[in-house]
């Protein structure tokens, strides 16, 4: 059964007078501090876009390696076309080796990289086993080196360094003050820190304490990241880490308007009105239209559906839609049959019938990016047909 949404009129405190300023990276002033999080197979390009059209201040790309074997594969080249892509372009890098990272830098840089993002977060048992991501929060010197290589490689060019990572490896190996202080001094210019260790992945609940400690130790930016999946939620993890900005990533999945509500809340103290149903329309099948442009009709229609799935989620009568829609294998009928549907939801239901918050669990996340590179080994080597265009 939908959620219906109900307002809320209690105010929520004032907002730290430094959040009606914009955030400042290096030369870059930021629109808001509201940011979408890089997550592999979600934030693509069209999905970036969409965020920052409905209130993201600020988005960076889906993780790109930094093994040179693999710039000019599909996938990579895919997660490096910023065609048509508002400023800040921010590409986020992963790697085990410095030198190697240091490059990668300047390959993306030449690529219209306004900034680079160092990947020292992702829990990804195929990243990690590879010693990359958050795995490297187990090797100081090694976390260190790439980070000094990086900044090297960006300053010549103007571009400011970032670094997103964990609270630390495990509940007993929690580092991220000790790494943040190290960062700062090796030049990087803002830290975003998930809520969890390594070892909880997505599991458990994500913990303030120490991103709080990671604010109070350095003077850069520090982002807050982990279970912000609602406006109150979101006051609350500003309330409890002093943060300069917060990320949001698996709660934009299927309601990308989350950006616009929660900065409703924490500039006015009360709830947005959901949008309306044809808008939401509007905006889930362009959306669509641009998924398709950018993978092609083979690779589109498959990994479409996983967006689709996130916004139908709690919807009424979308179950079976939402099975039909994943068998299908035409981007147009696939396109046409989930416009008749919403065609037909908004003469129901004026408004969004779910709440801003209905994030999809981390277990419906792992299976939809098992999805998505399912889908990108066994499509074409190149795009052989013409994106849909409904």
């Amino acid at each position: 059964m939908p959620i219906a949404p109900t307002p809320s009129h209690s105010l929520a405190p004032p907002l730290p007078p430094a959040w009606h300023a914009p955030l400042q990276i290096g030369p870059i002033a930021l629109a808001n501090r509201l940011f979408v999080a890089p997550m592999a197979g979600v934030t693509d390009r069209p999905f970036r876009m969409l965020c920052r059209q409905l209130g993201a201040g600020y988005a960076v790309s889906e993780m790109v390696t930094s093994q040179p074997h693999l710039y000019r594969s599909l996938k990579t080249s895919r997660r490096a076309n910023h065609e048509g892509e508002p400023g800040p372009i921010a590409v986020q890098i992963a790697g085990t080796d410095a030198q190697m990272m240091a490059e990668a830098a300047r390959y993306n840089i030449e690529r219209g990289a306004q900034i680079i993002d160092i990947n020292m977060g992702c829990p990804a048992k195929k990243v990690c086993n590879a010693w990359a991501g958050s795995a490297l929060m187990q090797n100081e010197p090694l976390a260190l080196a790439i980070a000094q290589a990086v900044v090297a490689a960006c300053q010549p060019h103007g571009v400011p360094v970032t670094l997103k990572m964990r609270t630390g490896w495990s509940a007993r190996h929690k580092n991220a003050v000790a790494l943040a202080r190290a960062f700062e001094q090796a030049g990087i210019q803002m830290l975003t820190v998930h809520g969890r260790t390594r070892e909880q992945g997505y599991k458990g609940q994500a913990e303030y304490d120490t991103i709080a400690a990671v604010k109070q130790a350095v003077r850069i930016p520090v982002v807050a990241n982990g279970d912000i999946t609602s406006p109150e939620k979101a006051w609350q993890a500003l309330q409890r880490t002093g943060a300069d900005a917060l990320m949001i990533g698996r709660a934009a999945q299927g309601a990308p308007w989350i950006f616009s509500a929660i900065a409703h809340y924490l500039h006015t103290g009360t709830q947005a009105p959901p949008p309306a149903t044809a808008q939401v329309r509007q905006w889930l099948l362009a959306h669509l239209l641009e998924h398709y442009r950018l993978y092609g009709e083979y690779s589109g229609v498959r990994t479409a559906r996983k967006h689709i799935g996130w916004y139908l989620r709690g919807l009424p009568g979308s179950q079976a839609l939402r099975q039909r829609l994943n068998q299908e294998e035409d981007c147009q009928r696939q396109w046409q049959q989930l416009a008749d549907y919403l065609q037909e939801l908004a003469g129901q239901w004026p408004q969004w019938p779910v709440a801003v918050g209905s994030a999809p669990a981390a277990d419906d996340e792992a299976e939809a990016q098992n999805a998505f590179e399912a889908s990108e080994a066994s499509s074409p080597a190149i795009s052989a047909c013409a994106p849909c265009r409904p």
